[in-house]
């Protein structure tokens, strides 16, 4: 109550029980609501939303999505039977349309917008304004600087006179000038840098179309996997991929039609005993692709290197080997003949693959097989690869038979076997040893069923056994029609944010005030904002305006800068 410094008003400088509480007022419905779109929409929102979104996306790196490895998600369950279920729950395998993912990224969206349509509102009104009107104590201000002229004549026309020369240099040098003359006094202010607001305004906005470009964009983007053998065609419809991951848009009529056959795989290894020996050294997939009443085209598909297609993208994702086995029955008929791709286990391309017959003999066959381009035995006498290029290769079958469980209608991968509904009858502990074969070897299959041949691939007039085993690549088809609008917003936010941070926003004022045989001139600037080059700005403006005054001027010994 005595405190000088406190008004006798005060809320607290009341006396206790005196009735005159404050009472915050009930906001309300309406007021809550305008309350939390307030929130929403500040900046340090936005900021926190754009970095939990960061944040979000980070678990899609972490684990396979279904949206771009399928493959890798089935793999996952197999590896992690106990924790991939609990992942599954969380949407980790399909992070970016997760319902908390999606909800971060709206939020995101609305808030950005609450933003920047106000903000553009009011960059609007500023830019259609006037520059301030001059303070009236320019020394108060940063950088200020004084000049003196010395006049025998009308010391206001002289004063009008120096103010347009301030005027025609400053607006020369990109301000927006604005004339306040008052009685006593002539002044011209001056205002630049609106660049870095509007520079500002286009990143969010840019922000704004990325979000916008993702979310409907993703609508029309597709992913697809397929594997092709050698000599194998490929035609762009959803029954022919191995996996197809379409956006909300797409259906079987907007595919793109196009054929595409892979003529042949190459790949190079650095040869025994250099630097690096075994190691693959290029991958290249020659295609041939057509389109309806075109002509055949031929392409590559490298590593890193994609092959556009009527607006798709194929990209090389994998390769290994795939051995050309047939099966007959007892009778020699073909029960099966195909070339079966064999997935590599490691560098040596040491590959695996399983081969089903479900029809043809007595009971259901499956096998599964180790292939080796270039076979040795170790020590403790399991075989393996030493060298990816086929210098040795040999094809070992462990034979089951039996319920192969696709009768039931359970989709089986191609790549796996599940052996618990049949009984081995070659290889591991069966009592008889598992087939081993070379190319255009034929055994006979346990129990009488039948022989099976590694068939040899190689061209006529071949030597040793290169070109003997057919190769596969395995091709991920993308089509992503948001990629060059992502792009574009993209280069327009770095170059809004460009222009944010390096283009300075400041006002400058040169006032004249005529006085008894001379002409006192000051000059002064104002930044917004950090404007670590204000001073020498209002120096050089000085300097330079003051070589366009009459001789006998001079700057003010006492000039504060």
């Amino acid at each position: 109550m005595t405190d000088p410094l406190r008004p006798s008003d005060h809320a607290d400088s009341l006396p206790a029980g005196s009735g005159d509480d404050v009472t915050q007022p009930r906001l309300g419905v309406i007021g809550w609501l305008r309350w939390g779109w307030r929130q929403l929409t500040s900046m340090r929102t936005a900021l926190v939303l754009l970095l939990l979104l960061a944040i979000a996306a980070v678990p899609g790196s972490l684990v396979p999505q279904r949206t771009a490895d399928p493959n890798g998600v089935t793999q996952y369950f197999t590896d992690n039977p106990d924790l991939a279920p609990v992942l599954d729950k969380l949407s980790l395998f399909d992070v970016y349309s997760s319902p908390w993912f999606s909800a971060i990224y709206l939020l995101l969206f609305v808030s950005l917008i609450g933003c920047v349509l106000p903000r553009t509102k009011h960059h609007w009104k500023a830019l259609r304004s006037q520059p301030p009107r001059t303070p009236a104590r320019l020394s108060r201000l940063d950088g200020h600087r004084t000049r003196t002229i010395e006049v025998e004549q009308d010391a206001d026309a002289v004063a009008a006179a120096a103010i347009d020369s301030a005027a025609a240099q400053l607006r020369k040098s990109g301000y927006r000038v604005a004339r306040y003359d008052a009685r006593g006094s002539f002044s011209v202010s001056a205002e630049r840098g609106y660049l870095r607001e509007t520079g500002n305004l286009l990143f969010h906005g840019a922000l704004v179309g990325v979000l916008i470009a993702v979310g409907v964009g993703g609508g029309f983007t597709y992913t697809g996997q397929r594997v092709l053998v050698e000599g194998q065609a490929f035609s762009n419809s959803l029954l022919d991929y191995s996996s197809f991951n379409p956006g909300r848009f797409v259906g079987g009529d907007t595919l793109t039609p196009y054929s595409m056959t892979l003529d042949k795989f190459d790949v190079t290894y650095v040869p025994p005993g250099q630097p690096g020996s075994g190691q693959a050294g290029d991958f290249v997939a020659h295609v041939t692709t057509q389109t309806p009443g075109g002509e055949a085209q031929d392409g590559e598909v490298r590593v890193n290197h994609p092959l556009d297609v009527q607006g798709d993208r194929v990209y090389l994702l994998g390769n290994g080997y795939a051995p050309t086995v047939t099966i007959r029955d007892a009778q020699g008929n073909e029960v099966f003949h195909d070339s079966v791709a064999f997935l590599p286990q490691d560098a040596n391309m040491t590959s695996l693959g399983v081969i089903k017959v479900a029809d043809g003999l007595p009971q259901q066959l499956g096998l599964l097989g180790f292939f080796y381009p270039t076979m040795d035995v170790l020590p403790s006498g399991a075989l393996t690869s030493t060298y990816g290029a086929l210098e040795y290769p040999t094809l070992t079958l462990r034979v089951y038979e039996g319920d192969l469980g696709i009768d039931d209608g359970t989709p089986r991968s191609v790549y796996t076997l599940d052996p618990s509904g049949m009984t081995q009858i070659a290889g591991g502990d069966s009592g008889t040893p598992a087939i081993q074969l070379m190319p255009g070897q034929t055994e006979d299959l346990p129990n009488g069923l039948g022989t099976i041949t590694f068939e040899n691939e190689a061209p006529a007039g071949a030597t040793g056994y290169e070109q003997s085993v057919k190769r596969f690549a395995s091709l991920s088809i993308h089509r992503d029609l948001a990629g060059p609008w992502v792009l574009g917003f993209a280069l327009l936010a770095l170059f809004g944010l460009l222009a944010a941070l390096f283009v300075p926003r400041r006002r400058m004022w040169v006032k004249a005030t005529p006085r008894e045989g001379v002409v006192e001139i000051e000059y002064a600037g104002l930044a917004r904002g950090e404007d670590p080059t204000l001073a020498a700005a209002v120096v050089q403006l000085a300097d330079k305006h003051g070589a366009t005054l009459p001789a006998q001027s001079h700057p003010d010994t006492g000039k504060v800068d």
